[in-house]
């Protein structure tokens, strides 16, 4: 008793010190570490599909998360080395065997219009929604984005449902996570019924956006009505756009034979094809 008394201090410290040093060696060897979800997962340089593969992950293998950026986790995946992985290509159940480009990619969709806003109409006295621009924007991107994401892609839509979405918040989502494509989706109308028909694929920075919508466009040549092309246009959803953006005009609303294909049942899955396509091609030279 009279030793613990005169060696309480030094007891007590050398105690503390040992659950200091227990602490510390949990925290050491208990690290964060993510599933690889699919085989040949690119192990990048930096938190994009544009940055160079340093690295392909086996499917189920492991690898050390020491970060996150842009929806991207910092990773190492040996004792000295690391990069950067697509996180939902982690972590979760996939259906894809391999990796491709078009998987690592984030894509913001955005359905024109919607809520009170209901865009263009197929007749002028038109009260219906089945008459609605706004319907078949949303019909279509839905099932562009189900389509992306069956490929792997990490999709997000500007709205998912029937209501109103201002414009500014819109390339907003896309700035902020750093989308590797944005494409607005809609469909035109002629000051009279009947005087136009077809596809338009709309860009504003040429610098940033033209090879998107050249490779997005140069998959609408084959649909009922013409193909017009490419063209500058000063829509807001794409020119306060600092990613890749593209707006297309799929088909004029108030045409009859234009919406005849347009209301169809297989245009929305024609159009998911013609875009998912489209984007395969133009992530096609990424590293």
């Amino acid at each position: 008793m009279k030793f613990l008394k005169q060696r309480w201090f030094q007891l007590l410290l050398t105690i503390a010190v040992t659950v200091t040093l227990g602490v510390l060696l949990v925290l050491l060897t208990h690290e964060e570490t993510v599933t690889v979800s699919i085989n040949q997962l690119n192990v990048r340089s930096g938190p994009n599909v544009n940055y160079k593969t340093v690295h392909k992950a086996k499917l189920n293998s492991r690898l050390v998360k020491i970060g996150e950026k842009n929806l991207w986790h910092h990773v190492r995946y040996d004792d000295r080395h690391t990069g950067w992985v697509a996180s939902w290509l982690v972590n979760r159940r996939t259906n894809l065997k391999e990796a491709t480009n078009l998987s690592e990619a984030t894509i913001v969709i955005d359905p024109g219009h919607g809520g009170n806003d209901s865009g263009a109409l197929h007749t002028l006295d038109a009260t219906s929604s089945k008459y609605m621009e706004k319907t078949y924007t949303l019909k279509v991107a839905q099932e562009v984005a189900a389509d992306l994401r069956r490929h792997g892609a990490h999709v997000i839509m500007t709205r998912n449902s029937d209501k109103y979405v201002g414009l500014a918040p819109r390339p907003a989502i896309a700035n902020e996570v750093k989308a590797d494509a944005f494409i607005s989706i809609h469909f035109d109308s002629s000051p009279e019924e009947n005087q136009s028909s077809g596809l338009t694929t709309y860009y504003y920075h040429k610098n940033i956006s033209m090879k998107l919508a050249k490779a997005l466009n140069s998959q609408m040549n084959h649909y009922p009505m013409s193909n017009k092309g490419i063209e500058f246009g000063n829509f807001e959803v794409i020119r306060d756009n600092q990613r890749p953006a593209v707006l297309l005009e799929m088909g004029y609303i108030n045409d009859q034979d234009d919406f005849k294909t347009i209301s169809g049942v297989t245009y929305p899955y024609r159009v998911a094809h013609s875009i998912t396509k489209g984007l395969t091609d133009y992530f096609s030279d990424a590293n």
